[in-house]
């Protein structure tokens, strides 16, 4: 198979640029059989072992050699007893959010907790009551669904509009929808998994106009802010308004920015003394006290040595980006790549594959033994839609999309 044009990588992945970066994305590291959920859960969800993952939102690449460092260190060290931040860690968290995301976040605002889900049905128990509304934006983060129904509150969506293969907010239905269902909660996922939009400081401010006059709380989870492409900017929803500020818990963490999530770490921002009190009572019933001592460390090297690492992962995740895209326009038709603005994640539109959801999400097991992400996982919205994962060296990638073709049958 000829290469797209106008790109400097060839179909398997191979290099051709004389400035080499640092950092080696491009090194595959073999994952399965280290209990690696996105590989080695395989057979036990239904898929062939032989399967090649691009489902869940881990990258495939080790982490940032400062944080390494700071594990190997902790580590020699030799104690891992109960643990509580130092001044250290708070600093270099208000230092990224300040640096990097333009917002003030004082040292009390900060608390520790082992997971964004984990956060937000903290946030769900402290701040409305069984059977109130919660409302979300389809199609978005499964998790949310879960966290507000095992949590016994009512799920209710104001669907997002796509027209003209671009995604918008109908904001007239998104007031009616909290005023007819007397929506306690919205959870605001900025930016959008996994559609990918970052929204732009006035449609945040319209939505928190919205739940300010019709009482709402906001929960935003921000974890992807740190993944935003060239041209577009992420403004944090709290920061927009001390007002808004007030009515905010804003979730956060460094798992997604620098691949750590099983290192069960994570940090919520609130403002409001109130809401922050009433978050920690719910987060002390669950039984939850010190955080992980090794999330910590590395929490820490990642916001004060890991950006020279983050900017070169974000040019090779722009150039993944690229790549998929001129390998669809030249080899697929129908499918159509909807432009991400944020998040490491492609949205794929299959509508016009001239195949149902059904069919594709088995050609794609069957005959390309490729495992993305179904859209209908994120809501009715999604269905006829795929989410496929850039974090990966650029072979693996170039693999996928060979098995892509493969499997739809639909190369020109």
């Amino acid at each position: 198979m000829p290469k797209p044009p106008g790109h400097n990588l060839d179909v398997t992945g191979s290099l051709h640029q004389q400035e080499i970066s640092t950092f080696n994305f491009d090194r595959i590291i073999n994952r399965r059989g280290t209990g690696a959920l996105k590989y080695d859960s395989a057979v036990r969800r239904g898929y062939p072992a032989e399967v090649l993952p691009f489902w869940v939102a881990d990258m495939d690449f080790p982490a940032a050699p400062a944080i390494l460092e700071a594990l190997r260190s902790r580590v020699n060290h030799g104690i891992f007893g109960y643990t509580e931040p130092q001044e250290g860690y708070y600093q270099a968290v208000q230092d990224w959010w300040k640096t990097y995301h333009n917002y003030k976040v004082k040292k009390e605002w900060i608390l520790e907790s082992p997971g964004i889900v984990f956060s937000l049905s903290t946030a769900i128990r402290a701040f409305t009551r069984p059977g109130d509304s919660i409302l979300v934006q389809t199609p978005v983060y499964y998790p949310f669904f879960s966290a507000i129904l095992l949590n016994d509150r009512k799920l209710v969506s104001s669907p997002l509009t796509y027209i003209n293969k671009e995604y918008t907010i109908n904001f007239e239905a998104f007031e009616e929808t909290i005023k007819a269902h007397k929506v306690k909660m919205f959870i605001l996922c900025n930016p959008h998994n996994p559609v990918g939009r970052v929204w732009t400081p006035l449609e945040l401010q319209r939505l928190g106009q919205i739940c300010r006059r019709n009482g709402v709380v906001v929960a935003a989870d921000e974890v992807h802010c740190d993944f935003v492409s060239p041209g577009f900017k992420h403004q944090v929803f709290a920061g927009l308004d001390p007002k808004l500020e007030q009515i905010t818990v804003t979730l956060a963490a460094p798992s997604k920015t620098f691949n750590l999530a099983g290192l069960q770490f994570s940090h919520v921002f609130i403002a409001n003394e109130e809401m922050r009190k009433a978050w920690l009572e719910q987060k002390a019933a669950t039984g939850y006290d010190e955080p992980n001592v090794m999330g910590i460390t590395a929490c820490r090297a990642a916001y004060e040595k890991g950006r020279p690492w983050l900017d070169s992962l974000l040019k090779y995740i722009n150039d993944n980006d690229a790549f998929v895209q001129t390998f669809i326009k030249q080899y697929l038709h129908g499918i159509h790549v909807v432009r991400r603005q944020g998040t490491y994640l492609l949205w794929l539109d299959c509508w016009g594959s001239g195949f149902t959801p059904a069919e594709i999400n088995r050609r794609l097991v069957e005959r390309g033994k490729l495992w993305l992400y179904e859209g209908s996982k994120f809501g009715p919205e999604g269905e006829g839609f795929q989410r496929l994962n850039l974090a990966c060296p650029r072979e693996i990638l170039s693999d996928a999309m060979i098995r892509l073709a493969a499997a739809l049958g639909v190369i020109r």
